[in-house]
């Protein structure tokens, strides 16, 4: 039976700046997404046992340390009319009238609520593998414009996992993508990921960040900081960097990179019984932690949960990742990479 394999990657939010909520209800941002070594891999295959216009999608965790629930369905996640896989299929199906019966199979790694883009990995690499298997000469059915669109309908993160990208900034809800360039000195270096073990709800984590600016503008916001950092801002402030800027500052030692993630200095609100209280400590820990290990630069990654740091030094990621898994029972290894079919 014809058949597509291909990686769905994590990304990773390296900077995030987060404009105030606009009319239609969403923040515009400005971030710099990095593709990730490490992901999910999505097999597709028609299936002549499986209804036309069904797909029947199995999900198989194989998370490290034992944290893995074992093979399961996709709607024993989520309702099957609400898995993202489940729309980004429908709607191909809806454009082109492609019929076949799916049998598809998501070997996750990537943590739900994770802030690494899991969900919206799977939508794309879903759609670009249909493309593929649904056209005569493995060409593609539609084009990327069209492609790009549909990805856009089904979730901010998507379209940046559209376009095969190593990285880009990414910008208004997530829509506008401008690949660049990753530095050859940017290239070398290791990323070590290191997930506390709960979701982090994206709606809830907007609305605590509107909560706290508005603390913020009133005076009435105490904070304890990570660190002096004087890139991370005392109030939060939209930033946009330009492609060949961000690619000079990439170029340079990861110890003077400016970035930062708006979200942190709402999330390590110091006042106990608040919103995220014990995720805003785990987020100290894990960061202080992976600075007192030899991360050159250490942050948060989208609004949670996942932290990361970039070591420049291979044999320090090892032995940092050594020490924090006797802490943290998800820690990654990776590397940025360029998203391929397998």
């Amino acid at each position: 039976m014809p058949s597509v394999k291909i990686a769905a990657p994590a990304k990773l939010n390296l900077h995030l700046s987060i404009g105030n909520r606009r009319p239609d209800g969403f923040h515009g941002i400005e971030s710099l997404f990095l593709a990730l070594g490490f992901g999910d891999t999505i097999h597709i295959e028609t299936s002549p046992g499986i209804a036309k216009a069904s797909a029947a999608i199995r999900m198989d965790w194989r998370l490290p340390g034992g944290a893995a629930p074992g093979p399961c369905s996709a709607n024993e996640i989520l309702p099957q009319e609400e898995n993202i896989v489940s729309k980004a299929v429908s709607m191909f199906r809806s454009r082109t009238g492609y019929g076949e019966g799916l049998a598809i199979h998501i070997e996750k790694r990537i943590p739900m609520g994770g802030g690494l883009g899991g969900g919206s990995s799977n939508a794309a690499s879903t759609l670009l593998a249909l493309n593929r298997l649904a056209s005569p000469h493995g060409g593609g059915l539609l084009d990327p414009g069209t492609l790009a669109e549909m990805g856009a309908a089904l979730g901010s993160d998507v379209p940046f996992f559209m376009h095969g990208a190593a990285a880009a900034i990414v910008s208004g809800r997530g829509e506008t993508v401008r690949p660049i360039a990753v530095p050859r000195q940017a290239l070398g270096l290791s990323l070590l990921l290191v997930n506390p073990g709960f979701h982090s709800d994206t709606a809830k984590a907007f609305r605590l960040l509107d909560e706290y600016r508005q603390m913020e503008a009133n005076g009435t916001s105490s904070v304890t900081r990570l660190d002096s950092n004087p890139f991370m801002p005392q109030n939060p402030a939209f930033r946009a960097f330009s492609p060949q800027v961000l690619q000079d500052i990439l170029a340079g030692p990861p110890r003077n990179w400016p970035f930062y993630n708006d979200f942190l200095p709402a999330f390590t609100e110091r006042k106990e019984n608040t919103p995220f209280y014990e995720a805003g400590s785990a987020y100290v820990e894990i960061i202080s932690g992976l600075k007192g290990l030899g991360a050159d630069f250490a942050g948060l990654s989208g609004s949670g949960s996942t932290c990361f740091g970039v070591f420049s030094q291979k044999n320090t990621v090892k032995f940092a990742k050594k020490l924090l898994l006797k802490r943290w029972q998800s820690v990654f290894e990776t590397i940025t990479c360029v998203p391929t079919m397998l």
